[in-house]
Order: C-alpha cells, then sequence, then structure tokens
C-alpha cells in the first residue's frame, strides 16, 4: 500500500508490501499441458538452444548473437526493440542472465494460438518460457519473469518472433527497465542506483542517501539481510506501471518497495527492488528523501520476516519509524492529522487494514507511526523489533495472542497505553 505524505512541505510516500511481478496468467483450458514427450521433442529441442544462444550473447555482449535468431519477417519494430534492449542493458550489473524453458519441469504448458491471427509460417509455438536474471552484488538468488514468447519456424529453423503476439489472450511479457531506455548505473556501498538518460541529478541525489540509508537500517533491523539495495528510476508513467502495477503508478507516489516473490521456509525474498517516482521523488527535500529511502530500505530488510495479511499497522508503522529516526522531527510535523485527532478525541481502537485505503489512509499511517513509537518508548528498541518479528509473521486474528505474548497485555491494554503516550506527545 502507497501513500502520499507531506513531510516539512514535501511529498514523501511509501511502500506496496505485496510482492509483485508473480501475477502469472493461467494457460487456456484447451492448452496442451507440458509432458516428457514435449519436453524432448525436436522443436522444444530446438527453442532450448535458441534461448540458451540468446542469454549466453547477452552476457558475452554478443549483439549479433542475441539478433540472429529473431525471425526475419518478424515486425520491424519488434527487431529493433530487441536491438534496443541489448543495448540498453550494457551497463547493468548482470551476475547471471537465462531464460528458462518451464516445460523442462513439467510444471507448465503452452498457449493456445487457435483464436489469434498468427503470422505465416510453417509452424508457431508458445511455450512458457521464463527470464531469470540476477543482479551482481543485489540478489543473493535469481529473479523470475514471464517473457510472452511467440516462435516461428521457417525453412526448418526456429526463430523468435514477437514478445507480444499473445496479449490478446491475456499473456503479457515482463519488462525490466532495459525495456524502456539506455540504463546508467552509479554504484555505491550499499548498493546501486539505475537510471536512464535525464535521471542523473535525481540518482547522484538518491546515492548520495543511499549508503547512509542502508546503514540506518541495519542500525535498527540488524545485519542479517543482504544488505544491497537497487534503486530503480522509471523513465516515465509507462516504465513504472510495469515496474510497480497499474495501481501504484501515479503521480501521488513517491516510493515503491516491490519483490517478485518470498519463501516462507528460508525466510528470503527474490527480485527486491525500490522504484521511485521521478516526479514526486525528485521534488523532495533532502531530509525527505532520506525519510522515504529508510522507510522503503525497511521494507526490503523485513520483507522476508513478513506474511501476507500481516496488519499494517505493523508493518507500515515500523518503516516510518525506521524511516523518521533521528530525523529530529516533532511528532506534530510529523503526523500533523494526528495531531488534530487528539485534540478532537484520542484514537479507542488500532488502525484497521481498511483505513489504509480511501480517505483515512493518511491518518492510519500517522497513527501506526505513532503505535510503533510508542511500543519502542516501553519496550525499547530492541524489544520493538522482537515484536515487529513476531507480528509480521501473524494474521490479524494472531495480533492478541502474540501481544499477550511478548509485553504482557492485551490489544486493549495496548490500545490503553497508546492514548496515554499521544496525550503527551501531542496534548
Amino acid at each position: 500500500m502507497s501513500r502520499y505524505r507531506v513531510l516539512l512541505a514535501a511529498l514523501v510516500a511509501v511502500t506496496f508490501l505485496a510482492g509483485l511481478g508473480l501475477a502469472a496468467v493461467p494457460v487456456s483450458p484447451s492448452a496442451p499441458s507440458a509432458s516428457a514427450d514435449t519436453a524432448a521433442s525436436p522443436r522444444a529441442d530446438a527453442i532450448r538452444s535458441l534461448l540458451e544462444r540468446r542469454a549466453r550473447a547477452v552476457l558475452e555482449r554478443d549483439e549479433t548473437a542475441f539478433t540472429a535468431d529473431l525471425d526475419p519477417l518478424a515486425d520491424p519494430a519488434f527487431r529493433q526493440r530487441q536491438r534496443d534492449l541489448f543495448r540498453n542493458l550494457a551497463a547493468v550489473p548482470l551476475a547471471e542472465w537465462d531464460y528458462l524453458a518451464e516445460w523442462d519441469s513439467g510444471a507448465r504448458g503452452e498457449a493456445d494460438l487457435s483464436s489469434l491471427d498468427l503470422p505465416a509460417a510453417d509452424e508457431s509455438w508458445a511455450p512458457d518460457v521464463r527470464l531469470s536474471y540476477r543482479l551482481r552484488g543485489v540478489d543473493a538468488e535469481p529473479s523470475s519473469q514471464g517473457m510472452a514468447y511467440l516462435f516461428t519456424k521457417r525453412d526448418g529453423k526456429w526463430h523468435l518472433n514477437s514478445d507480444t503476439a499473445l496479449e490478446p489472450i491475456g499473456k503479457r511479457t515482463w519488462r525490466g527497465p532495459w525495456d524502456f531506455g539506455p540504463c546508467q548505473v552509479l554504484t555505491g556501498t550499499g548498493g546501486f542506483v539505475l537510471s536512464h538518460p535525464g535521471g542523473e541529478a535525481l540518482a547522484a541525489r538518491v546515492l548520495a542517501e543511499l549508503d547512509d540509508a542502508v546503514a540506518a537500517v541495519t542500525e535498527v533491523w540488524g545485519p542479517a539481510w543482504s544488505r544491497q539495495v537497487a534503486v530503480l528510476i522509471p523513465a516515465g508513467v509507462d516504465e513504472m506501471r510495469a515496474l510497480v502495477g497499474p495501481g501504484f503508478a501515479t503521480g501521488s507516489i513517491a516510493g515503491v518497495a516491490v519483490a517478485d516473490r518470498v519463501d516462507p521456509d528460508t525466510h528470503t525474498a527474490r527480485g527486491q527492488r525500490v522504484v521511485l517516482n521521478p516526479d514526486s521523488a525528485g521534488a523532495l527535500s533532502p531530509l525527505s528523501l532520506g525519510v522515504l529511502l529508510r522507510h522503503e530500505i525497511t521494507h526490503v530488510a523485513a520483507r522476508g520476516e513478513t506474511v501476507d495479511g500481516a496488519p499494517m499497522w505493523v508493518l507500515e508503522g515500523f518503516a516510518d519509524y525506521v524511516g523518521y529516526r533521528r530525523s529530529d522531527v516533532p511528532p506534530r510535523k510529523a503526523a500533523p492529522l494526528l495531531a488534530a485527532q487528539v485534540r478532537q478525541g484520542l484514537p479507542t481502537a488500532l488502525p484497521a487494514d481498511a483505513d489504509f485505503r480511501g480517505g483515512a489512509m493518511e491518518l492510519a499511517y500517522q497513527q501506526s507511526w505513532s503505535l510503533n513509537l510508542y511500543l519502542a518508548s516501553t519496550l525499547g528498541e530492541p524489544g520493538l523489533v522482537r515484536l515487529h518479528r513476531r507480528l509480521a509473521r501473524v494474521g490479524v486474528s494472531e495480533v492478541d495472542g502474540v501481544l499477550r505474548e511478548v509485553t504482557g497485555q492485551d490489544t486493549a491494554g495496548l490500545v490503553r497505553g497508546w492514548q496515554d503516550f499521544l496525550r503527551q506527545a501531542f496534548g
């Protein structure tokens, strides 16, 4: 969930917590499923070899090899986009780049092409393929994204014909930053900032704050996370939408933290990125930009310990606590809506997840921040972190039990203590 904040007359927004990039489109019911016969077929061998050549060409920076398997009769615009993609990747620090043939695992199938107006060819095939890539220094495990490829056979040879032809049947190719322009990378101790021409000024500002933000998050959360962050600065709305989803690619959002998936067994997350909106993030003061980065990076550090359905007041309030920590921003300025509420009457319940949408959103964030500030004042910062680790792993219905176990008081007791804290901090 994201929102738009005013901090000392500057814009600040926070993260969308659910992992993005995993919206799998189901295969048509009439599509054949993967089988051992499919995996061992001549066309599967041919496509597998084609994908291996293209992946190797990216890592070896061989443009001729990368484009050699493009269909010569494919749309010229597609062929040019592929050349541009290859060139745009030149500065990206890739540790791995591979195309995974899903039929090898038998886990997926192939698209039913019967309803499509296909290009003339001896044969067409659209097996499930995923791009698997790892950013050097940032990703411990590769990120995996779906590629809706259409392959065509001409004169006995298979080619890549399109990455958009399957859109009418609901299958889309994932787009990375390299699909939107040349990538420029600035590297620091705590990770790197990737931008495009025109984004140099904001990228430099972000890099200047990045190492301190990573260190600040580590000081609270501890060293048991990668401590390496990839910050992406899109060129515009289309790229922002591709990286974070249409619901968050708006001018009112300054930053979004995304991930492919979280492994609940190993408590690790894959494909974590912090994506900044260049318009709203670019308008931030240095103080506000630092708060934003610390907030988003807190989600990166803690995401492996977070389950779907964990209370929003726990997740967002803790990230705000780390974001504002040692910023010297007085509570009334950090939470003006909450200050106004306290003057009218104290809140009587914890913020509900539903409050983080619509008109109540900003107040819910401010309440959540103050709740975490209160818990830090009573439990100490290490105690707050321990409580966060427990609460971030449970659903809303289990909060009361965890509170009793960790703090010795139930939800009602937490609310009473929070109310006393608000009287003192905002009264």
